[in-house]
């Protein structure tokens, strides 16, 4: 599962169907780039089209994905949520890491102002934005899968 960024909890996912509403597993293993895991409440076959929205962020921000994997969890599912090109792949993850920044600044003390959380967000790019780079996803997305 290390393709999958991971999403965090503290901004809420919607996740609602696509027409077409399958892709065959065969196809799907093969032309996925990777993508997002993230918990949700029910579970999803494998192969389904989803829209991903995440409107407590953006309410614009949507990607359409397949679902890689479903694992049952003790309070609902982990999904992964493959994406089979490149534009929407760089979309999610520029969206991830939004999530990622919003987090760090929640986790902070001292974000009352604007200025706060800019310095917040200038400092988690400096530690973290090398993950989320072209290069390493790449590598991540060349490992083979393990589902």
């Amino acid at each position: 599962m290390g393709r999958f960024i991971p999403h965090p909890d503290e901004v809420p996912v919607e996740l609602t169907l696509l027409k077409p509403e399958c892709i065959s597993r065969q196809q799907l293993h093969t032309i996925s780039l990777g993508g997002i895991a993230c918990n949700y409440h029910r579970a999803w076959r494998h192969g389904t089209a989803l829209q991903v929205r995440m409107p407590t962020l953006n309410a614009d921000f949507c990607c359409p994905g397949y679902v890689a994997w479903c694992l049952r969890r003790k309070k609902g599912y982990l999904v992964g949520i493959a994406f089979t090109d490149e534009q929407t792949l760089f979309s999610a993850r520029m969206g991830e890491q939004v999530c990622q920044i919003e987090r760090y600044s929640r986790m902070q003390d001292s974000h009352d102002d604007l200025q706060d959380s800019q310095a917040l967000a200038l400092q988690w790019v400096e530690e973290h934005a090398e993950e989320f780079s072209h290069d390493n996803l790449r590598k991540a997305f060349a490992q083979p899968a393990l589902d």
